[in-house]
């Protein structure tokens, strides 16, 4: 008996129709179109504030309160001028300077072995421990704070600005680095053991070179919380000691507010930040690209 062949044997499926080239270009042209509209709307959004602040900061009072004034106007910097030699937002920039930088070398330098050792060994209730202290809010501590450190003798000194400071800095960076030492791999560091070092020489020498990035990304994290911060310096610090947000609220009083010099300080303290940021732009997106991958 012979058997029956199917017309359609041996055959293959054709392949799934695809759009001609024309269609596939101009899907692509739109998407691309849609993706650059909503990022620049999304961008003017956000970048609106920031240009009615510095175009603030070069008008009058008068021109900074009358809504019909907008961006052409004749510029000032009579602003910039009382500020700078009123004096009190360059020392507040400095001392804000001294507290955020002594305050994050300090946490990173606590932090990041912390967070090498909960990663690798996989310790995570630990740091769960230690989350806890980034989520507690910070005014209910200020009482006993004050207490504890006006027994002391320090409130009003750099020592308990930075303290206050690394007790939000230290968690923060801890629960950031974590991500990037658990997803390294961990070959390498036994390949250093064997070679002869110690945990802490194989932390040295090998994970902490290859979590560069992160730690950047972590400290420039610290370092902007540091530089806003208002509530720790406003409860300890005198005025020898205040930093610059502490400045900017003498600006605002019971019968009026200086507009002019309160836009043209915060022009001036936010240039520092802006370059951290520019310049550790190549870290900072090395850093978040890298704690997104696992090995």
């Amino acid at each position: 008996m012979s058997a029956v062949v199917s017309p359609t044997a041996g055959r293959t499926a054709p392949p799934p129709a695809t759009p001609p080239p024309g269609r596939r270009n101009r899907r692509r042209l739109y998407g691309s179109w849609l993706r650059g509209t909503t990022i620049g709307i999304v961008t003017l959004i956000f970048a609106l504030p920031v240009i009615w602040m510095f175009a603030a900061a070069f008008k009058t009072n008068v021109q900074v309160t009358d809504p019909t004034v907008g961006l052409w106007f004749t510029p000032t910097l009579d602003n910039f001028r009382s500020i700078v030699e009123a004096g009190q937002i360059l020392r507040s920039m400095g001392n804000s300077l001294l507290v955020g930088v002594v305050s994050t070398l300090l946490s990173a330098l606590i932090a990041v072995p912390a967070a090498w050792a909960v990663g690798r060994f996989r310790m995570f209730r630990t740091g769960s421990l230690i989350l806890v202290a980034r989520i507690v809010p910070a005014i209910c501590l200020l009482v006993p704070w004050y207490y504890l450190f006006a027994q002391a003798g320090l409130v009003g000194s750099y020592t308990v600005l930075i303290l206050s400071h690394m007790f939000v800095s230290v968690p923060l960076i801890m629960w950031i680095m974590i991500s990037f030492f658990a997803g390294l791999p961990v070959e390498l560091e036994e390949a250093a053991r064997t070679d002869g070092l110690t945990a802490f020489g194989a932390f040295r020498r090998i994970a902490l070179p290859l979590a560069a990035p992160g730690t950047a990304t972590a400290s420039l994290l610290a370092f902007v919380f540091s530089w806003n911060n208002f509530m720790f310096a406003l409860v300890f610090a005198d005025d020898n000691t205040q930093t610059v947000p502490v400045t900017l609220f003498n600006f605002i009083s019971y019968a009026s507010t200086d507009w002019g010099g309160l836009m043209a300080a915060a022009t001036l303290i936010t240039v520092p930040v802006v370059l951290a940021a520019v310049l550790g732009q190549k870290y900072l997106v090395a850093g978040l690209t890298s704690g997104a991958t696992k090995g």
